[in-house]
């Protein structure tokens, strides 16, 4: 088997700030650049990575405008946090206004509050009516709580031809598999959120990674799955030790990834964060960011 299309990294962003909590535009321009340096194909902004739920829409349009204009790669971005849906299309029309490749819609914004199992698709064909032209995704955001989309509300959305990205958080392989087949053949592509199960996704057929980690070590994604074909033995060891590395994000994240983007990488200027405390970081936590940093080192090595 051959991959018929390189698979592509992309990165759910970072937002930096300022050590007063302003967002930081020149460590943000350095972010991009770092992203790009280390092999993404795009750029996901706005997004629960970016604490959208703690920006105000005017900076949840700022950055989109401003990644869009630094970037070399697509951008595609989402900003709708409200609860009533007339709030929701205000923020879509806004963040489509700033030139993004996509506009990616939270799936658990479509629905009710405590009424998860509604369908989306009425929510889903208004916006499709509002914002019309630009393509459109998914991403089915852990925050405020999780709603994954069913196999019939995605097969209604890829026929409709307008959808070309789904950020898929199930961490379930054999659900991945069965939205696969339902894609198959659309150009709606399926980008797997999950270290554990990224290999195999992509050997399935999925088109790519959109994942926390990225703002780890990107080069080590981009090297396995520009591998999981012709270096198969080495991409699966690489996908092993990028399971174990995986368990940081369970270790006061965001502010880990913005300790290593500062401290390691030299990227940002500060490691502050909206949605927790960054001094919450303690020294345990920024240790195991060192051992972590000396093992992706040590990986790349090998290879």
């Amino acid at each position: 088997m051959t991959a018929e299309k390189k698979p592509g990294l992309w990165p759910v962003m970072l937002t930096p700030f300022t050590h007063d909590g302003e967002v930081d535009y020149a460590s943000l321009e350095r972010l991009i650049d770092w992203y790009e340096r280390h092999g993404v194909d795009g750029l996901f902004a706005d997004c629960q990575s970016s604490e959208i739920f703690f920006l105000s829409l005017e900076e949840r349009v700022k950055v989109a405008s401003f990644v869009k204009k630094h970037a070399h790669v697509p951008v595609i971005a989402s900003g709708h946090v409200s609860n009533a849906f007339s709030a929701q299309l205000e923020e879509l029309s806004a963040i489509a206004g700033t030139g993004v490749d996509a506009l990616i819609l939270i799936t658990n914004r479509l629905v009710h509050p405590g009424r998860q199992q509604e369908s989306i698709m009425p929510r889903v064909r208004e916006i499709m009516k509002a914002v019309p032209e630009i393509p459109l995704g998914f991403y089915e955001c852990p925050y405020p709580f999780k709603r994954l989309i069913t196999l019939d509300e995605l097969k209604e959305c890829a026929q409709s031809g307008r959808f070309a990205f789904m950020k898929d958080t199930c961490c379930d392989i054999r659900l991945i598999r069965q939205r696969l087949d339902v894609l198959k053949g659309t150009g709606f592509g399926l980008y797997n959120a999950n270290t554990t199960t990224c290999l195999d996704s992509v050997r399935d057929g999925a088109a790519g990674f959109s994942g926390v980690m990225l703002n780890f070590h990107p080069q080590l994604y981009r090297w396995m799955l520009d591998h999981a074909w012709d270096q198969p033995e080495k991409a699966d060891m690489v996908q092993h030790f990028l399971t174990m590395f995986s368990e940081i994000e369970r270790q006061y994240y965001p502010v880990n990834a913005k300790y290593h983007l500062a401290a390691i990488e030299k990227v940002l200027d500060d490691d502050y964060a909206r949605t927790i405390p960054a001094e919450g970081l303690t020294e345990t936590f920024q240790t195991e960011v060192q051992h972590l940093n000396h093992a992706v080192r040590w990986l790349q090595a090998q290879l």
